[in-house]
């Protein structure tokens, strides 16, 4: 059941309705008590009634709806002050004395008034719960009908995102490649892409476009096109971020996206660019890079190379930030110390102990291990660690 409070989520027309429909409803109870009295009130007394009974019925309601479980002691408080409100009424204003009593025709004239009175204010009320019932349920199938296409645009965005997710097959001499994408409960925004590169290397680009929901999911779907076009020309590093930068620069409406590019030749040569996104893990060590601005701002675009050696047996690791954002049931962040100490497993054991520790937004983690001559490669592309409980 939703927490919010229902006096945010109705539209105040239909609040001030309602509430105006429980003043007419219950005022009539004002009316019978003068018929109980035969009329015999004085005119001010007879008008406080009317009033306050239709105010107190409001009273009930609010403190009903505001306490909600408490909903009982809104009620008895409610109560002991009517009680002591209508019986201060009866003190202060009293009936007309007996000898002052007025004449059958005054009191059929009184007791008619009460009765056309009853009549008018009931369907007052009436009118306004109808009104209420039907604007809100008219609200309720407007509301659901745009969840349910909203439901639909995100579940479509969640195919999008996992068609351009690298499928497991294709394997790099020398190196085990291996990727694992665990989407959050929303569509987020990771992507990576693992692509042949020119003499039996490898190009990695790992990112993160920020913000989530379809448009998130149609900005991947656009850079992870533009790295496999760029990619065909030139699988440069730098080149690579540089293009990227340009196609989302006045595309992203105000968004941005962090990434990671860097090639790995098949004799163990690493370079290495980034876009203010997580520096890689080279064997528990976090790679010294250049800093940068994101994707798509206007100000950046400038990138620097960093070379490096990847020796046999060595290990790089590449991350989301949803793997250091995770949160536990009370609220600790997983941070980076976690995150160095496990960039050493491998892909599938890292993404499932984020998993567990507590999911909070998309996780990818790509490891690269370079072979020992004569092993044979592996690539364990797109693998999923077990879904959380």
């Amino acid at each position: 059941m939703s927490s919010a409070s229902p006096w945010r989520t109705t539209p105040r027309k239909y609040i001030v309705i309602g509430l105006l429909a429980v003043f007419f409803t219950f005022a009539t109870m004002g009316f019978v008590n003068d018929i109980m009295n035969v009329g015999s009130q004085t005119t001010l007394r007879f008008a406080v009634t009317v009033v306050l009974s239709g105010l107190f019925a409001i009273a009930y309601a609010v403190t009903s709806v505001a306490l909600r479980k408490r909903w009982w002691m809104g009620i008895i408080l409610v109560f002991v002050l009517q009680f002591v409100v209508m019986g201060s009424v009866e003190r202060w204003l009293p009936a007309v004395p007996q000898q002052k009593q007025m004449d059958p025709a005054q009191t059929h004239n009184r007791l008619a008034f009460d009765g056309v009175a009853i009549i008018i204010t009931v369907s007052l009320g009436y009118t306004g719960f109808v009104f209420v019932f039907v604007g809100e349920g008219r609200r309720h199938i407007r509301v659901h009908t745009e969840k349910a296409l909203l439901e639909a645009e995100m579940a479509a965005a969640r195919e999008v995102q996992q068609v351009i997710v690298p499928e497991k097959g294709e394997s790099f001499p020398g190196y085990v490649v291996e990727s694992v994408y665990q989407p959050a409960t929303q569509v987020g925004g990771d992507f990576f892409q693992l692509l042949p590169a020119g003499d039996d290397g490898l190009l990695v680009v790992v990112g993160d476009v920020a913000g989530k929901g379809l448009q998130a999911a149609m900005l991947v779907s656009m850079l992870v096109g533009s790295i496999r076009t760029a990619a065909e020309d030139s699988s440069d590093p730098v080149l690579m971020l540089q293009r990227l930068h340009v196609r989302l620069v006045g595309r992203s409406m105000g968004g941005f996206a962090t990434a990671v590019a860097a090639l790995i030749s098949r004799d163990g040569r690493v370079t290495i660019a980034n876009a203010g996104h997580l520096s890689p893990y080279l064997d528990g060590k976090e790679v010294e890079l250049a800093g940068a601005l994101p994707l798509g701002i206007a100000d950046g675009g400038s990138f620097e190379a960093k070379h490096f050696e990847l020796q046999p047996g060595s290990r790089l690791t590449f991350y989301s930030d949803g793997v250091v954002e995770d949160l536990s049931t009370s609220g600790e962040l997983f941070g980076f110390d976690r995150a160095r100490i496990i960039s050493t497993r491998s892909a599938a054991a890292i993404a499932a102990a984020a998993v567990e520790f507590g999911q909070e937004d998309d996780i990818t983690v790509v490891t690269i291990e370079r072979l020992a001559i004569g092993d044979e490669p592996v690539s364990l592309a797109n693998s999923a660690p077990p879904a959380r409980a």
